[in-house]
């Protein structure tokens, strides 16, 4: 079993935010550190996804139309497969 190392971390939160978080911490029998946790974790999760989106979307647009976006045996394959459906549908 590995052990993972716990820091903390002081977050100064509103009083009614406080309030909010303690509520749901008791109506679903979680501590508040807990939910806080999940909460920070899907948020950092969230964030990694959207970076990679955006880093995906960089490169598309960077090589848009150049070589490197057009394989040639993938677009024939490609045409191949329409002119497949094509048939079908006639």
């Amino acid at each position: 079993m590995t052990v993972t190392a716990l820091r903390n971390l002081h977050v100064p939160i509103p009083d009614h935010i406080h309030s909010r978080l303690k509520q749901h911490s008791k109506s679903i029998g979680l501590p508040a550190t807990a939910l806080v946790r999940e909460a920070i974790e899907r948020w950092l999760d969230e964030r990694d996804r959207q970076q990679l989106d955006d880093a995906i979307a960089a490169y598309a647009m960077q090589t848009a139309g150049s070589q490197d976006d057009l394989d040639p045996v993938v677009e024939e394959a490609g045409l191949e497969a329409l002119a497949a459906l094509d048939e079908e549908r006639s």
